[in-house]
């Protein structure tokens, strides 16, 4: 399994880069943000990957962060959702938006992406949203689970052990979090949580 690759832009165009890693070149698929973020030809580069085996095609997948890698991972468990349309979603939306869309049940923002029809964008929203609570806490643009003993991860705590389901507490803590700053208190953060939660 190939986990991440560093080396140089070969080449990149609307779907996919070239990365010449020690003479071999590598045709990595990616979202059209990563492929914005990699700059000119010729410059270091280094992505984190997904490779996934069909008894027809080895198609390697790239990623500018391991958050937005790990949604590809949640995407694509998602029946009728593969590797190009998983692309697709992280095109249109960054993981942060998605993380919302998801937990606010949002699916008119899912099927933003092309080749996402509303069916799909329920299906998504539907099987992912229980999936996702715990992830993108205060860390823009990445998937990461809040650490247990920090302020947003026992706030998270707190909220579970009211009754909200993970992906509401997701919500409701990192738009706590976000309006009130990283050193926060975890009474600040519990109030406020509860507060976006109820609206």
């Amino acid at each position: 399994m190939i986990a991440r690759l560093t080396g140089l832009l070969a080449e990149t165009t609307a779907d996919h880069a070239v990365i010449d890693v020690g003479g071999v070149g590598y045709l990595v698929q990616a979202s059209a943000r990563t492929l914005s973020a990699l700059g000119a030809a010729g410059g270091q580069v280094m992505l984190f990957t997904e490779m996934q085996v069909r008894e027809d095609a080895i198609t390697l997948f790239g990623f500018g962060s391991a958050g937005e890698r790990d949604w590809f991972r949640l995407l694509t468990s998602v029946q009728g959702v593969g590797g190009r349309v998983a692309l697709a979603i992280l095109s249109a939306l960054a993981p942060d938006e998605l993380s919302r869309a998801i937990a606010g049940g949002d699916k008119a923002m899912v099927a933003r992406a092309n080749g996402v029809g509303p069916k799909l964008a329920m299906r998504i929203v539907n099987e992912l949203k229980d999936k996702v609570g715990g992830l993108a806490i205060g860390v823009p643009g990445a998937v990461v689970a809040a650490p247990a003993g920090s302020a947003a991860g026992d706030a998270l705590s707190a909220l579970a052990n009211l009754g909200f389901r993970p992906a509401e507490a997701n919500a409701a803590v990192a738009a706590a979090e976000e309006e009130l700053g990283p050193g926060a208190t975890l009474d600040a953060l519990v109030r406020l949580a509860l507060r976006k939660a109820a609206r």
